[in-house]
């Protein structure tokens, strides 16, 4: 149950994370079982943090490509010093 799951997809992992939660949650499995649990959830946990790391880094990204394209300069958003109109 350890195995690691590439290609797995954020919702993915984030729902196998809830229902490995859900089962450390409620009990009645033995230790060896819990630990098999908890090291599972500790990769989906880790899957997931990479895909949200990627999706800010891609924010990022476009917002600086966004700054520095031709006409974008400061005060030409609204509510940043220059009028709307």
């Amino acid at each position: 149950m350890t195995e690691q799951t590439p290609g797995l997809g954020y919702e993915q992992a984030r729902a196998e994370l809830t229902e490995v939660v859900q089962r450390l949650e409620a009990g009645g499995t033995t230790l060896e079982e819990s630990l098999a649990l908890w090291e599972r959830g500790e990769e989906l946990a880790r899957i997931c943090q990479d895909w949200l790391d990627g999706a800010r880094r891609r924010l990022q990204q476009a917002m600086a490509e966004s700054d520095d394209a031709p006409g974008s300069e400061a005060g030409d958003e609204p509510g940043e010093g220059a009028p709307p109109f």
